[in-house]
């Protein structure tokens, strides 16, 4: 049994997909990009004002799903420059601690909205 989460913490999915669905204790988190929750519209900054953003959302729908970024186990971090690594990575040290979960980085040549970072993950809960 599928069940969608939604918090209007994080920006509304813009196409055909839920925040996030959770299965049992799994919750599966849809990516985040820097949209402003309030206003809809990109952050404007650099790489690590715009992954702070991505990060907030993200923990808005773990809230929502009645869990936080401790039960995340596992990240896919997606960049249009792998070359802003090790700015992101120094901003994923500010939400998360060990044991860190389970990570995938990848370089992708265009974010929607024009995002240079986005991020999703999966939950346990419990």
């Amino acid at each position: 049994m599928r069940q969608p989460i939604h918090t209007d913490r994080a920006p509304a999915a813009i196409g055909p997909y839920s925040q996030a669905v959770r299965a049992g204790d799994t919750v599966f988190l849809s990516g985040q990009i820097p949209l402003d929750p309030a206003t809809g519209e990109l952050v404007t900054g650099d790489i690590a004002t715009q992954a702070r953003r991505a990060f907030d959302n993200l923990r808005a729908v773990c809230e929502a799903a009645g869990g936080s970024l401790d039960g995340v186990v596992r990240l896919g971090l997606y960049l249009t420059d792998l070359g802003d690594f090790a700015a992101v990575n120094a901003v994923m040290a500010e939400y998360f601690q060990a044991p860190y979960p389970a990570r995938s980085t990848i370089q992708v040549s265009g974010l929607p909205k024009g995002a240079h970072f986005e991020v999703d993950a999966i939950l346990v809960l419990g």
